[in-house]
């Protein structure tokens, strides 16, 4: 899936019918505690237009049939495989017609381009406080909802020797190997993985030109390929090590454990980069009531917990543990911390500094 997809942990799974599945209990969807009026004015529209959602990214799939069940509201996931860049073209080109987006989840680094353009309506959801403040806006366009971290996931039936590191990726062996979900230039996942090359390699969030140089020199090694690292060609051994998200590369593992083995590494000897994604509401939803619900219940507990079995870190983490509301079991299926310690985020100006300095560099340098 070429996707898009600064404070809190770590974290992670795949679309939660595998977790259930291998015997993580589920207790049974509860209904966040939204307004009864603004439950009504949903059920009226009827309709919810989603965007970008992959159903096994963040467990979305499961996130959209709880939110169906509970309240009978249709949804329409349009190009589920989209990037950020697209959301917000939906946005602007979809204006006015029923089918546009309600709602959209954004890299961090697109936020800055949603509000100069005018594109989002501000709304909080009520547990608002539990969200940490340098996670959302002030006034509420844009908050994010889940984090994970950037990882490589190696196909070890066609790579007899895991890669550790960025370091390792360059060596000889992993000719042709090395992927990227999308391209650093409009997607957000990619971009991470800029920016965790970047501190890998004397960078830092101020300055990614070394993961730029990175994957130029990457590429002139013959070791980038140019297809995009799909769960599909990971399993498949056409892109047998591919960098991603966390959350995305454990859910691959984790669904595919029969078919062939796969490993997950955090890099080693560099710290990892994290980021989160932005939740909003369209300035031009046609589904706004719907969309203000939608957003309810990703912010609910049951919704937050829903990202958590599905690998991704959920933004309520620390306020939820605190409160005693993530399940001991559902904590195990985590990965130890000793990877994720000491993390911390890039500022929304540092991701927009790095953005132009990946579009300024990216297609001079790396050649593909």
């Amino acid at each position: 899936m070429i996707h898009r997809r600064n404070v809190l942990k770590s974290g992670l799974v795949f679309a939660g019918s595998s977790l259930l599945g291998s015997g993580l209990s589920r207790s049974a969807i509860a209904a966040p505690a939204a307004p009864a009026d603004l439950v009504a004015a949903a059920k009226k529209e009827g309709q919810l237009n989603v965007i970008a959602l992959p159903r096994d990214w963040a467990n979305y799939g499961q996130m959209m049939d709880d939110f169906t069940k509970l309240y009978g509201i249709k949804i329409d996931d349009a190009n589920p495989n989209g990037s950020s860049a697209e959301e917000l073209q939906a946005i602007r080109s979809l204006k006015g017609q029923s089918r546009a987006p309600d709602s959209v989840d954004i890299g961090t680094s697109f936020a800055a381009v949603a509000m100069k353009d005018k594109l989002l309506a501000p709304y909080k959801v009520q547990t608002w406080d539990d969200i940490p403040v340098g996670t959302k806006d002030p006034d509420g366009n844009f908050y994010g909802d889940y984090y994970g971290v950037i990882s490589i996931a190696v196909n070890k039936s066609v790579v007899k020797n895991v890669p550790r590191s960025f370091a390792d990726l360059k060596k000889p062996e992993y000719k042709g190997m090395v992927a990227l979900n999308g391209s650093p230039l409009s997607a957000g996942a990619a971009i991470g993985a800029v920016f965790a090359a970047a501190l890998a390699n004397g960078g830092s969030f101020d300055d990614v030109m070394p993961g730029v140089e990175y994957f130029a020199e990457l590429a002139k090694l013959g070791n980038f390929n140019p297809a995009k690292g799909l769960e599909a060609s990971l399993v498949a051994g056409q892109t047998p090590i591919t960098i991603d998200w966390d959350y995305l590369t454990l859910g691959y593992k984790q669904k595919n454990a029969a078919k062939v083995p796969l490993e997950v590494v955090v890099s080693e000897g560099s710290k990892p980069f994290a980021n989160f994604y932005y939740q909003a509401i369209s300035a031009y939803a046609p589904n706004p009531s719907a969309a203000k619900l939608w957003m309810e219940y990703l912010y609910s507990d049951e919704g937050q917990l829903t990202f958590l079995r599905g690998f991704a870190h959920p933004i309520r983490f620390d306020a939820l543990v605190k409160a005693g509301k993530v399940p001991e079991e559902l904590l195990k299926q985590l990965p130890p911390a000793k990877a994720y310690a000491g993390i911390t985020f890039a500022t929304n100006a540092q991701a927009d500094k790095a953005k132009q300095t990946i579009a300024d560099n990216w297609p001079k340098l790396v050649k593909i």
